[in-house]
């Protein structure tokens, strides 16, 4: 490396060691197993990191969403100054990502196919200024076709799939571009209001560069008919409910076996896509 980085990095040794150059971008070296991977922060991340649009943003507590009352804050927030720890991420590597996590439509197969719609849930994950977000995990779960998640607490009237997980993840490639392969998610009661149903929806989890650009959020469908019913999703600010809307696309559509629906995500910014109420 040039500029006067000075980054030691001992092959036998799990201790990673970083250094600020004088053009204040940040260098980090990590040891995974037998490698070594360099990774460069510049500075408008360190010192440019925009503060989140809360307008996009739900509310902690949104009274139609009766569990936010019970875990939303009752004092205003302290903002903490940004330490070095959040303002880098966690390293994944292509050896941590199976054949089929990213196709739950194979990765839970014991005695057949997974029954319900097939879908491919695809797109691309970008930082607050537009720039692809690279190799990064992306972890999703969802309910099966009938609406049943395969989870002890869940015990809506509702057949379970023996083939069906309802999870999976990948890694962003070099253009932060992704791709699942699954199937539509049924809707399902949840007991927040008389006749209350949650719309089709899958969760998404993922990390940017930061950990401060951690997300924790769901995407919808197009034109489905539940989402003017739901507090979970009216809880967004109007603003920022298109932005957990995905978008029918043909050319992702695998002519006789699923439709595509194009679904991407922005970390922080005025853009940001809103994670979900906590």
């Amino acid at each position: 490396m040039n500029n006067g980085a000075a980054v030691q990095v001992r092959r036998r040794t799990r201790l990673w060691r970083t250094r600020v150059r004088r053009n204040r971008s940040l260098i980090v070296a990590f040891k995974i197993g037998r490698k070594i991977i360099l990774y460069c922060y510049h500075n408008d991340t360190i010192s440019k990191m925009s503060k989140r649009d809360w307008s996009v943003h739900p509310p902690y507590l949104y009274p139609d969403y009766k569990s936010t009352g019970l875990r939303a804050p009752t004092k205003p927030l302290m903002q903490l100054k940004h330490t070095l720890s959040e303002l880098t991420g966690p390293v994944y590597g292509n050896d941590a990502i199976s054949k089929y996590d990213n196709d739950l439509t194979k990765n839970a197969i014991k005695n057949g196919e997974p029954l319900g719609e097939r879908i491919i849930v695809a797109g691309k994950v970008t930082d607050e200024i537009g720039r692809p977000i690279r190799n990064t995990l992306i972890e999703v779960w969802q309910a099966n076709a009938a609406g049943r998640y395969i989870h002890k607490i869940d015990q809506h009237n509702a057949p379970l799939d023996p083939n069906f997980l309802g999870a999976g993840r990948c890694i962003t490639d070099n253009e932060g571009n992704y791709k699942f392969y699954t199937i539509k998610p049924g809707a399902y009661p949840w007991g927040n209001h008389p006749n209350a149903w949650r719309p089709n929806h899958i969760h998404f989890s993922l990390f940017g560069n930061q950990i401060i650009s951690r997300l924790v959020t769901q995407m919808y469908f197009p034109g489905d008919p539940l989402l003017q019913y739901d507090p979970v999703f009216l809880g967004v600010p109007e603003k920022g409910r298109k932005l957990l809307i995905s978008q029918f696309k043909l050319d992702l559509t695998e002519e006789s076996f699923a439709l595509g629906y194009e679904f991407n995500i922005v970390l922080r910014g005025k853009n940001e896509t809103p994670f979900e109420t906590k």
